[in-house]
């Protein structure tokens, strides 16, 4: 007596109405979904990552978030940042005593504003750190940081000059544009114009 024919469909229908398989990848930079979320935000201590903090509060962060406000600023304030941060030009000091107490000041100074840069972290109640750490390759330290830190995505303001302007006096979107094809994990570049300087900003997180 011959078999029964088969359906083709047969043995999907079977498999599609069993119990699911969740497998976890086991690398850091994908945690679970049950996971916290760890977010970063890279900041330079200027109008754009002011922007980019008060727009990630309204529009991508959710309860449950962690932020990591990120910060790398120059090995010596001497030799100036290749973005944001202070644009007064900084005379060298002569003495070595001088050289540190500018240091210092800097440092305050950078602390001062980062955590000026994290109050609307701090008025929707996300939970937030702020690292600052020093390195003398600004972008390619950032990405090693987000790698590090194990962030499933990173936050960067920019005005959307990107590659298009590279020259000494004018490097903003440098950052950015190097994280988009650096870093391990997905990048958002919040677009920042002068226009948007005069926005009223309000809080929120959405829900």
């Amino acid at each position: 007596m011959a078999s029964p024919t088969k359906s083709p469909s047969s043995d999907l229908e079977r498999h599609l109405s069993g119990s699911a398989i969740v497998v976890q990848p086991t690398s850091p930079r994908f945690p679970p979904s049950s996971a916290q979320r760890r977010i970063g935000i890279a900041v330079d201590l200027s109008d754009e990552s002011a922007f980019a903090v008060q727009w990630a509060v309204q529009n991508y962060l959710r309860p449950g978030d962690a932020v990591v406000l990120l910060h790398v600023r120059p090995t010596s304030v001497l030799y100036g940042a290749d973005w944001g941060g202070a644009t007064a030009a900084v005379s060298v000091p002569d003495d070595e005593a001088s050289q540190q107490k500018l240091e210092s000041d800097f440092d305050n100074f950078t602390v001062t504003k980062a955590n000026d840069l994290a109050k609307p972290l701090e008025e929707a109640k996300i939970p937030y750190k702020i690292r600052i750490v020093k390195d003398h390759d600004l972008k390619e330290r950032l990405c090693l940081e987000v790698e590090r830190l194990g962030l499933i995505a990173v936050i960067i303001g920019s005005r959307g000059f990107g590659a298009t302007r590279r020259s000494s006096s004018a490097r903003l979107g440098s950052v950015s544009d190097y994280c988009v094809h650096h870093c391990v994990c997905p990048v958002i570049v919040v677009r920042f114009s002068d226009d948007d300087a005069a926005k009223p900003r309000t809080s929120g997180v959405r829900s």
